[in-house]
């Protein structure tokens, strides 16, 4: 007798649950793919250049003679002439101004009376002296007033003396109403004019002499050290593009104006005849750069465990690592950095507080090759 063994069929809710197992264990599976899928971030970097060792400075100023003299009296006074306006030439000699002379010629007539008194004074004593040297000679009188009489001549000879240089005093200040020349120059200011009371010494014309000429510029105290004397630079011409002069600097100011802050430098000029006073002229020096610096932007920095960093992209594996720098300063521009990179280092300019270590990146490049063969980048 054959025995049949019964075999159950699946039933539909059993198919059901087995599909339902496999897409779980498909979806699973999927998501897994999903989350071990490296994460590739586009970029923007900046490439570090080589810092300049030399850069260029240049600043404005305008062409001085080398000697101005501010003239003024010797004597107090109302200025009854001027002779000169700005840009006469004049020579030795020349009369620049003249102030009202009659106190001083008063003065003269004084000095000169008194002068005249003294010559009396020293004729009377003379006569005298004489008088009792004849008297002691005979033993008239005694020997004490002769000597007395002596002292009475030398005194009266003292008086007559400095009444004498008294009078050349007057002489001299009614000489010194009248401004004049000492060297041959252009006048290229006046500061007192006719009907002003100045007193002596006050500047009443500026003569700039002739010869040597300079161009005076300011400079700010971050770029003094490049303005030492000595040193060589050119001095260009707004006026004539085509003239350029090779000059020295002469003079640097000891200290700073009170007001701009910045230092005076005087540049010796060859002598040209196309140079004139008060041509404005740009002068350009050359300064050394003996630290160095290189700039990155502002949003390239960031800051870790309290230090200052850039995210640095290596070319070789396109990832990412944190470089501890040492800032310099901060400008308008950026960062100035110390140290910490060096020349053809790319650096994340923007994006750094989604950067991590060994983060894989896109450069610019890459990201541009792959738009051109139709990728699209997410």
């Amino acid at each position: 007798m054959i025995s049949l063994k019964t075999v159950s069929l699946p039933s539909i809710a059993t198919f059901a649950l087995l599909g339902a197992v496999a897409l779980a264990v498909s979806s699973c599976s999927d998501e897994k793919k999903a989350e071990t899928k490296e994460v590739v971030r586009p970029v923007k970097v900046v490439e570090i250049a080589k810092a300049g060792d030399i850069r260029s400075l240049d600043y404005s100023g305008s062409v001085k003679a080398r000697v101005e003299m501010n003239l003024g009296f010797r004597v107090a006074g109302k200025i009854t002439d001027r002779r000169v306006n700005i840009g006469d030439r004049v020579k030795p000699g020349d009369l620049l101004a003249r102030i009202d002379p009659t106190d001083y010629e008063l003065a003269v007539k004084t000095a000169e009376a008194n002068l005249a008194a003294a010559e009396k004074g020293v004729a009377t004593a003379d006569l005298a002296h004489n008088r009792a040297q004849q008297l002691f000679d005979k033993s008239v009188t005694a020997k004490s007033q002769l000597e007395q009489a002596a002292l009475s001549y030398d005194q009266a000879v003292s008086t007559r003396d400095a009444t004498a240089s008294s009078l050349d005093q007057a002489k001299n200040q009614v000489a010194y109403t009248e401004l004049k020349a000492d060297q041959t120059g252009i006048v290229t200011a006046i500061s007192a004019d006719t009907g002003a009371v100045v007193s002596a010494g006050t500047p009443v014309a500026t003569v700039a002499l002739d010869g040597e000429k300079e161009v005076q510029i300011a400079v700010p105290e971050n770029d003094i050290a490049a303005f030492k004397p000595g040193k060589t630079v050119t001095a260009s011409f707004w006026s004539d593009n085509r003239l350029v002069l090779d000059g020295k600097v002469r003079e640097v100011s000891g200290s700073a104006d009170s007001q701009s802050r910045t230092f005076s430098v005087r540049v010796s000029l060859p002598k040209d005849e196309r140079v004139l006073l008060g041509m404005t002229a740009t002068v350009e020096a050359m300064a050394d750069g003996t630290n160095p610096h290189v700039s990155i932007p502002l949003s390239a920095l960031a800051e870790k465990d309290g230090k200052k960093i850039v995210w640095v992209v290596d070319r070789n594996g396109d990832t990412v690592h944190a470089r501890e720098i040492k800032v310099a300063d901060f400008t308008n521009d950026g960062v100035n950095v110390a140290e910490g990179l060096q020349t053809g280092d790319l650096v994340v300019a923007a994006g750094t507080q989604f950067m991590t270590e060994n983060l894989k990146v896109k450069l610019p490049e890459q990201q541009s090759a792959q738009a051109d063969s139709g990728d699209v980048v997410r």
